[in-house]
């Protein structure tokens, strides 16, 4: 009985062993890869910046009017106004190496910028729809949302807030092409839009 146990452990022991030791290797060789393609992004030159996919704010079909006396509302519309006079570009799910490795280490200080006024552009248009759904506007309110899908937005709340308009409407359809859109996210957020999608997919099918 006694050898039997002892066995056992060594098998245990083993098999704990061998399992730190493809750990460790799968960690170092994660860890050099990282090292080599950050390598590589630094020695990558200077690339022209001319064909990214900016995003164009479209302030006239925006209700830029609307609630502008709301201070909450004034200061979205502010910064939708400011932003609407500098490049953005949506590179959610991109590293620093990646960026630099596809446009070169001289452009990544104005890449950064790029990406800092997207996000600042979906989190202020988050903001100001959910001001005016929550005042009663919801028609304006979906229309910024709707654009801010369309910049690929991975904000959670913008499309809880969007399929629940669409299923007041009984739009189903439409949570059917938001839950789409969200299969193509390169983002962290990607799976937890698709649940909240899925979940009210099915609640609007058991009505």
């Amino acid at each position: 009985m006694k050898f039997y146990v002892l066995a056992s452990l060594i098998v245990f022991i083993m098999i704990i062993s061998h399992n730190l030791r493809k750990s460790r290797r799968i960690q170092d060789e994660a860890e050099h890869s990282f090292w080599e393609k950050e390598r590589l992004a630094n020695e990558t030159r200077r690339k022209p910046l001319d064909n990214l996919n900016y995003i164009k704010i479209p302030l006239e079909q925006l209700p830029m009017e609307q609630m502008k006396d709301d201070a909450q509302v004034a200061d979205c519309i502010d910064t939708i106004q400011e932003l609407s006079l500098q490049p953005i570009v949506n590179f959610t799910g991109l590293t620093n190496t990646d960026l630099k490795l596809e446009y070169g280490t001289a452009n990544i200080t104005t890449l950064t910028e790029y990406d800092q006024s997207y996000a600042l552009l979906v989190v202020t248009l988050q903001r100001w729809a959910g001001l005016l759904y929550q005042a009663g506007c919801v028609g304006d309110a979906r229309i910024i949302l709707e654009f801010s899908v369309e910049t690929r937005s991975d904000v959670c709340a913008t499309y809880d807030l969007l399929s629940d308009i669409y299923l007041q409407n009984g739009e189903t359809d439409r949570i059917a092409h938001l839950r789409e859109t969200a299969q193509t996210l390169n983002s962290l957020n990607r799976n937890i839009i698709l649940r909240h999608l899925e979940e009210k997919l099915a609640s609007a099918e058991s009505d």
